[in-house]
This record gives C-alpha cells, structure tokens and sequence, in this order.
C-alpha cells in the first residue's frame, strides 16, 4: 500500500503534484536539481506560479519536504512520479535526455533498495518511449527486473496552466500505462485515495497509453481549429454567428461543446508541439497524421490571415491596443501566444503597439524585447488606442463598458475575438465594433448569395422550358 510519495521534478506540474496530494493526507518528497526550488518548497513557498500553489504548499508543509536527492526521495518513499522535460527536437519527436537522467538516478537508489518500489512517467512522450527507451536504464542501474524489484507505469496527468491543482484532483478519468498488473492496480488504489469524485481509471499497456495522451490534446486543437474555420465562414454569410452554429453542434452528445467556440488559435507549451509529435511518430511508423498535421498547419497561418486582414484598416502610425498577451486567460505563459504574433507583426507593420495583461505583462516583456509598450492596465491602453483587438477572454476585459473605448469622444475600431463584449459595444456611437466570428456586412453578402443562387435557379428554368 502507497503511504509515500516522491515526485521528481518541481516545475509546475511537478511541484502542483506535491501540494495536491500532500492535501490528501500523504507525505510527499520533492526532488529537483536546483538549490532555489528545493528552499522554497521546504519553507512552504511556492517555486513556480500557479492557481493556489501557495496556499497549497503552506497549509500542508508539515507533510512536504524536499531534497537535491534522488537516492533519500526513493529510499523514503513507495512510489515515484517523474515529471521532468521532455522538450521537442529537431524532428518533432520529444526528447528523453532530462528523464534518462532521472531515471538513472532512480536506477541507482533502488539498487540500494529492499522491497518493491513503483516508478511512475508521468512526462509526456511517445509510444515505445517508456518501455524501450527508459525501462532498460532502470534495469541497468538498479540491477533488478522490472516486475520483481520495482513496478513502471506511464501515467500522464490532463491539465491545464493556471488551473493544475484543481484539474489534478478532479479529472474526467485518469491513465495508467502498466508494465504488469501489480502496479496498475497500485496505482489505480492510490489514485482512488487522491482524486475527487472516484474517476475512472483508465488501465493498459505502456504504449497504448502513451499514444493515448499524445492523441487527446490531438484531437482537442482539431476540434479548436474546426470552430475556427466555421468563425471565419460565420463572417462570410448574412446573419452568421459562431456561437449560435456551435451551441448547436455542442447540443449534440457526439460532439460537445468544450472548446467549440471559434476565435483566435491555440498557443501554450503543449498543444502546438504534440500536433506535430504525432505527425513525426505517424511517419516513422510508415503510417500518415494528414489531419494532425493540416491542424497544425492552418492554426500556424492564422495569426498571418488575421494580420494581413487588419493592414488595410490600420493606418501608418496609428496606436493599437491589444488586451491579452498570455496564451490564454488567467496565465503567466505566452508561449505560442496569439497576442504576442500579433503584436509583433502589426508593430513590424508600422502601427505602435501597446498592450496590456493581467497577469503576463513580465513575460510578455522579455518575450518582446522592447518592441512594443507594455502599460499596467487596459484602461490606459485604450486611452491611447485608435484600433484595439481583444485577444483572451479574460475576466477583467469582461467588465470593460463602452465609455472606455471613447475618451475624449474619439473613434475607436475594436475586434473582440471572443465576442465577449458584443452586448456593451453593438451599435455604440463612436465605436466601430467587430465580434469575430459574426457576419457584419449583411447587405453585401445577400447579394453575393442571391447572385450565386440567382444564377442556380435561372439556369435550372431555363433547362425546364427546353
């Protein structure tokens, strides 16, 4: 029975992991490289930022400590999660040089060992990655057989940035890779004691689960970019609106509504790269990714489809705002951030740029360099804007009302994304407002229609009358 825990690797993941489960009554050992992180997490300070990690860490520090040691973290525990980087190569597939290491160290404390001990991948990779690529370190180094002296799973968490510890331990099902059942059903049992509301847990082999992982985040940008296809047709016919088309496919079981909304791409560390993770593991297999790699594709080239439709409208000097440098809301991440491409080909297109986030204005400004301005709120953003684009749905940019996109009564050109301020800012004198994803040129495109059909109908009577 698992009454110990050591999780490998202190990022995000890795040090949301600690809180999370040490919140659930188990002791929990953190192992991490650098001096800093391992300080923090044994005063109850939060290494990295994330939703509620502080308030986590602190109120279960007498269950949490950490250590630089892998040898003392094994030796004192029953069962060790790895959460290291697996960063993206040259060729698309993901690298094993940071779990390699850990797994030798790990290799290197159960030799020293008695008794069985459970290792847990919990780093995403590719099928084949655990079993051929990491098992065989284990064995080398410990000297014993997986199966007899210690169990392997490949068990990868479903998060998200910013919400990790709530989506931790209340996710939809949870997976677990197994070298055998002995360690499946270990840590099936312990995933029973930690999350909320008794998930499914989701049992297979090592590969099976690896492909499994890499195929959700897969298939969720497929289902992102579709919404973003039908907002862009949405904008081409009379009347069109993306999120009636969308409830609607939503309403559907088959479907579903989550990320069904249609706006502006996807961006963040994970779901760009395992697109094309996929593509590489489908080619060396002899196999074809068309769909993941025509997602990946279209969701690259939408940043450029959208700024080469706003250069007509932004004229040479104008100031633009853009409210939202982060990813996505409530976070401090702007990588493959659509409001960071934008603000930087707009600002090479001659417009000033300024631009304002809650919460990843720092990042934004070393990811920048200088290029843009930055200012400490959206309210100032839109005093000085001529054309703002709202790029997140962040709860802060909700609550902005018409009065402050018009200082001073002048025009000013706003493009909501996520159409989250359509009902403040439809038809507001001196605002020229466009929810992406809604047709607003209904007259134009009626008689595009009826010309198209006109023409259909015309050459249907004309054949009935010969």
């Amino acid at each position: 029975m698992v009454e110990k825990v050591s999780v490998i690797g202190l990022g995000k993941l890795g040090a949301s992991m600690v809180a999370a489960i040490a919140s659930r009554g188990f002791e929990v050992i953190g192992v991490d490289i650098h001096q800093k992180t391992v300080d923090a997490v044994n005063e109850g300070r939060e290494p990295v930022q994330e939703t509620d990690l502080k308030k986590y860490l602190s109120e279960n520090k007498k269950r949490i400590r950490a250590t630089l040691s892998h040898e003392e973290a094994v030796l004192n525990s029953d069962i060790s999660f790895v959460i290291v980087p697996t960063p993206s190569d040259e060729k698309g597939s993901f690298s094993l040089q940071y779990a390699a290491w850990a797994f030798k160290e790990i290799g290197k404390a159960l030799a020293k060992k008695d008794g069985y001990h459970i290792v847990i991948l919990t780093s995403t990779v590719l099928p084949g990655a655990t079993r051929f690529g990491l098992l065989p370190i284990l064995e080398k180094e410990s000297g014993k057989k997986c199966g007899k002296g210690f169990g392997l799973c490949y068990s990868p968490e479903f998060i998200a940035l910013g919400s990790i510890i709530r989506d931790f331990l209340n996710p939809d099902f949870t997976l677990c890779g197994e070298f055998d059942e002995r360690c499946g059903k270990e840590l099936e049992y312990f995933y029973s004691k930690v999350m909320f509301g008794n998930p499914p847990c989701k049992r297979m082999s090592l590969e099976n689960a690896e492909l499994t992982k890499i195929s959700v985040n897969t298939f969720v940008t497929t289902k992102i970019t579709f919404a973003n296809m039908l907002a862009d047709l949405c904008e081409r016919i009379p009347g069109g609106d993306v999120d009636v088309v969308t409830d609607a496919l939503g309403t559907d079981s088959r479907i579903g509504r989550k990320y069904l909304t249609g706006a502006l791409g996807y961006g963040g560390p994970c779901f760009p790269r395992d697109n094309v993770a996929l593509s590489y593991m489908a080619r060396t297999l002899n196999s074809c990714a068309d769909i993941a790699e025509t997602t990946d594709r279209v969701n690259r080239a939408m940043a450029e489809t959208i700024t080469n439709k706003l250069r007509p409208v932004i004229k040479q000097g104008q100031t633009v705002a853009i409210l939202g440098l982060s990813y996505k809301p409530s976070s401090h991440v702007v990588e493959e951030s659509q409001g960071i491409y934008l603000a930087k080909t707009l600002s090479e297109a001659g417009a000033r740029v300024v631009a304002y986030d809650p919460l990843a204005n720092e990042s934004a400004e070393a990811e920048l360099k200088g290029k843009i301005v930055i200012l400490d709120s959206a309210e100032k953003c839109l005093e000085q804007a001529d054309v703002v684009l709202i790029t997140t749905a962040d709860t802060e940019f909700k609550q902005l009302k018409s009065d402050d996109f018009v200082a001073d009564g002048k025009k000013t050109i706003v493009y909501d994304f996520w159409r989250i301020l359509k009902d403040k800012l439809s038809n507001k004198e001196n605002i020229s407002y466009h929810p992406i994803g809604c047709s607003d040129n209904n007259e134009l495109q009626a008689n595009f229609l009826t010309e198209l059909w006109g023409k259909e109908t015309n050459n249907l009577s004309k054949a009935e009358s010969l």
